[in-house]
């Protein structure tokens, strides 16, 4: 017993923020959930065979959240709760939604009431990233689900693809999240796809220019601009993030920006800094090493926020709170 003290308690001290202070264990369900890990890969498993994009759009779900895990995004709006599902940048965006609610319906069935969504959420990406060909990393758990939802703090606090990379850090930053983390967790772009709109400037009226952005790959500029034609009807059409490999997880995504091939702005510039130039470089050469740190981004991010112990609750339907009892 005091052997696995210390292994946690070590854990606790190289891996998780001082906020969260040890109340999320790697272990935390090994007694009263078991089959919890399995029954969430074999949930992703069977999603990613029915539509190979889901991975991408599970772990774009997480980000989504993440700025306060506390499973916010997965309410919906009610006569009393004004959800985050309509927030710019999620609305007709965010996805996945059934698959996090088929999953946790096998968890109820197998543990009630016992895991929250949060936590589901949490291995829903891993599994997602890993199943794309990605890292797999020691995940703590012991999260609890939040009771409200803002849209407006949606608004505020989630990064834009449009927004410079001083407004982009500073939202990391006040997160608790550092530039590194920025960096690394920008490769979660090695996957899925982006709708046009989220870059058309880009290929046509950069910086209000009426020319496209100068420091984008000629070729990959003339397929974008076949892709998307400066018309309103294309803005909803799909392009790859990553043109190269887009349904696997690899440090490919390092290696376009190296090439002037980011597709959203926001990625680009990172090769405007010198700072984050030099992670992007070491990314694009070392795949390992982006493994490595991709693990550690995600844990540090999905301590944002967290609700534990005895605040939040463990919501049985992932789309609404609990209804309270009344004695």
């Amino acid at each position: 017993m005091e052997h696995k003290f210390c292994v946690d308690t070590l854990f606790c001290l190289l891996f998780l923020s001082p906020l969260v202070s040890c109340q999320l264990n790697y272990r935390f369900y090994d007694a009263t959930c078991p089959n919890l890990t399995r029954i969430v890969q074999s949930g992703v498993w069977s999603a990613i065979a029915n539509d190979t994009r889901i991975a991408a759009s599970l772990l774009r779900l997480h980000f989504h959240d993440c700025f306060g895990c506390d499973a916010s995004l997965l309410l919906d709006d009610t006569g009393s709760l004004n959800g985050e599902k309509n927030a710019p940048g999620n609305k007709n965006s965010v996805r996945g939604f059934e698959v996090i609610d088929k999953i946790k319906s096998n968890v109820e069935e197998a543990c009630p009431s016992t895991v929250s969504c949060t936590d589901i959420i949490t291995l829903v990406s891993r599994a997602a990233v890993y199943f794309s060909g990605g890292p797999y990393w020691p995940v703590p758990l012991g999260r609890r689900d939040g009771t409200t939802a803002s849209e407006n703090a949606v608004s505020e606090q989630l990064p834009s693809p449009f927004e410079p990379l001083e407004n982009i850090t500073a939202k990391f930053t006040a997160k608790g999240l550092d530039i590194k983390d920025l960096v690394v967790l920008s490769g979660a772009h090695t996957i899925g796809f982006a709708q046009c709109f989220t870059f058309k400037t880009r290929l046509f009226n950069f910086g209000e220019s009426g020319k496209p952005d100068p420091t984008l790959d000629a070729s990959l500029l003339q397929n974008l601009q076949s892709l998307c034609p400066n018309q309103a009807d294309s803005d909803t059409q799909l392009a790859p993030l990553d043109p190269v490999t887009s349904t696997k997880f690899d440090n490919i995504y390092f290696k376009n920006l190296v090439n002037n091939s980011g597709l959203l702005q926001s990625d680009q510039v990172l090769m405007g800094n010198n700072r984050t130039a030099s992670m992007v470089f070491g990314y694009s050469k070392l795949p390992f090493l982006f493994y490595r740190d991709f693990g550690a981004s995600m844990v540090n991010m999905a301590n944002i926020g967290v609700l534990t112990g005895s605040n939040g609750e463990i919501r049985k339907n992932c789309r609404v709170v609990n209804k309270k009892t009344t004695a």
